[in-house]
């Protein structure tokens, strides 16, 4: 198996490892993925994490198109997104100006949403949201032509944990179409006890769960993945006050079969407690 060995260093010091498997030519089946993307500034930011996000996606088939289940993306009921020109959303503020002047003009797929609908009942279309920066800014560095169509799948508050990983496996169909699922949070993501220094050393509580979060998803550890978690439920509610940015990692791996290989494909700790732990599932 031909094999690519990115190491980076993060700002400051703070380790990235990044291992990433060719899978051009290999086979027309996309994997899933799940991509951490931390604070808004990785988007104008030149560090190991966003130099392994431009060279990912050499490592992967082109897809036909991009589903994205974004952490930034939640509603009442779940939701795809159908529009054909997507608008690109600046959904955080207090950041500098040249956030704001990112565009990532991809391109929509009608017909996908559709089909996606058709997948699970419980999944509506959307026509009022738009491409999140949970979405553009992890794509504007794997596709920087915004030449790929995207669509993104919202998070349902009123889903549990189970439910999610439900729809997940019924979305797995679409990885045979050409469909590319990504999720995008993080392991960690707790901002009350975030350093808005990008090199900050890590917390305790950040690294001890995100090894946690490794060692269950290896084992496939069900219990933990979906919450079920005893004596840590202090350290969850540390790494994770609400839920939104953990439970995309559900659906990377919910798209996935159990015989599936994971590789993370990036370990890196941010801002003192934000995990950009990256996986893929092939």
């Amino acid at each position: 198996m031909n094999r690519r060995l990115f190491i980076g260093t993060l700002i400051g010091g703070a380790m990235g490892t990044v291992l990433f498997k060719n899978m051009k030519g290999e086979s027309p089946r996309m994997p899933t993925l799940f991509l951490a993307h931390g604070s808004p500034m990785n988007a104008i930011a030149d560090n190991s994490f966003t130099r392994f996000l431009s060279n990912a996606s050499s490592a992967i088939p082109t897809p036909r198109a991009i589903l994205v289940i974004s952490a930034h993306w939640e509603t009442l009921g779940s939701k795809v997104l159908k529009l054909e020109r997507p608008k690109t959303i600046h959904d955080f503020g207090g950041f500098p100006e040249p956030l704001y002047q990112i565009q990532y003009p991809a391109p929509g797929d009608v017909a996908l949403a559709d089909r996606i609908t058709k997948l699970s009942s419980s999944i509506s279309t959307d026509s009022t949201w738009g491409l999140d920066h949970g979405t553009w800014s992890v794509l504007k560095f794997l596709y920087p032509k915004a030449n790929v169509p995207v669509l993104q799948l919202s998070l349902n508050r009123n889903m549990t944990f189970n439910d999610h990983l439900s729809l997940a496996k019924e979305l797995a169909p679409l990885r045979d179409e050409g469909v590319l699922i990504v999720g995008s949070g993080n392991v960690t993501h707790n901002l009350r006890r975030i350093s808005w220094t990008e090199n900050a050393p890590a917390t305790d509580w950040a690294l001890e769960f995100d090894e946690l979060l490794k060692n269950a998803i290896l084992k496939r550890d069900e219990d933990f993945l979906l919450g079920k978690v005893g004596k840590y439920q202090s350290l969850w509610n540390l790494a994770h006050p609400s839920a939104e940015h953990y439970l995309p990692i559900l659906y990377a791996y919910g798209a996935a079969d159990a015989p599936e290989k994971v590789d993370f494909i990036f370990e890196g700790m941010q801002n003192a407690s934000l995990s950009m732990r990256s996986m893929m599932f092939t």
